[in-house]
């Protein structure tokens, strides 16, 4: 099968599926989160958000595996390359699993597809016991700054299983002043596209961070875009983040995460 990918998601999935050889084309995001792009042979072409039809139908594929967020004019260049095309819209976990399915029953894989969704279900699971007898703490976490948004409910669902308590509505539009009401413990961004570059000194800038008590504690982190913003089994990492920034002293800190004060925010983990 040849596989057009437009979405990291959607690619991260077929490599952990070991169906990697069948995709033909993918984006650059892609090739920023599967470093076996990089020695590969697949054509980079453009996203779910921006594709072209002349790039898709030079590829010649049997199938285009695109994932939100559309555009009206993306979905008319891919509809326009005259494809078969899989769409898919995750929103919460349960999706993620889902869609794992449904790539796994496309590229005949499905015992390993289980296998994949296992292995993030067991992590959630025991991260869940681990933690359920700590406190609740508040966490904002936000996917975009510029309007200010959430991030999405599988997110929420995350930071549920690591002890927390969410703020606000996941995945909806909100206000500085909203998210300084609810006075966050702690604070996650996680901005689509930024990598880990996430200015944390600015945010505490907003109407009424600076008096939270995620601010006063210092207990504000840049999480890296993909930990949070791939719908895939790899929101594993997602979740060793947000146990980590909870629980300091009760985890090994991941990589992808740092804070306003990194170095003090480093602590041995306990037991």
């Amino acid at each position: 099968m040849r596989i057009v990918s437009l979405q990291p998601s959607i690619t991260v999935t077929l490599a952990g599926l070991g169906a990697l050889h069948e995709v033909v084309a993918c984006t650059r995001y892609c090739k920023d989160l599967c470093p076996e792009i990089a020695r590969g042979t697949q054509t980079i072409i453009q996203d779910s958000w921006s594709a072209k039809s002349e790039e898709i139908l030079a590829a010649r594929p049997d199938i285009v595996i695109v994932s939100v967020p559309y555009r009206i004019e993306s979905l008319t260049e891919i509809l326009k390359a005259g494809v078969r095309v899989l769409a898919l819209a995750p929103k919460s976990l349960a999706d993620v699993y889902e869609d794992a399915r449904t790539l796994a029953a496309l590229v005949d894989r499905r015992t390993a597809g289980e296998k994949l969704i296992s292995r993030l279900q067991d992590e959630i699971a025991q991260t869940r016991e681990e933690t359920e007898s700590f406190p609740k703490q508040r966490v904002y976490c936000e996917e975009w700054g510029k309007p200010i948004i959430a991030s999405q409910p599988w997110i929420a669902e995350l930071v549920e299983a690591a002890g927390g308590t969410f703020v606000g509505t996941p995945g909806a539009q909100t206000t500085a002043e909203a998210v300084a009401a609810a006075d966050p413990e702690v604070i996650l961004a996680a901005w689509c596209g930024a990598g880990d570059r996430v200015p944390l000194q600015q945010l505490l800038l907003r109407e009424g961070w600076g008096q939270t008590t995620a601010a006063k504690e210092r207990h504000v982190f840049c999480v890296a875009d993909e930990l949070f913003n791939t719908p895939a089994h790899t929101l594993a990492g997602g979740l060793r983040a947000i146990r980590w920034a909870l629980h300091p002293q009760r985890f090994w800190r991941p990589m992808g995460i740092h804070g306003l004060d990194d170095a003090a925010q480093t602590k041995e983990k306990i037991g």
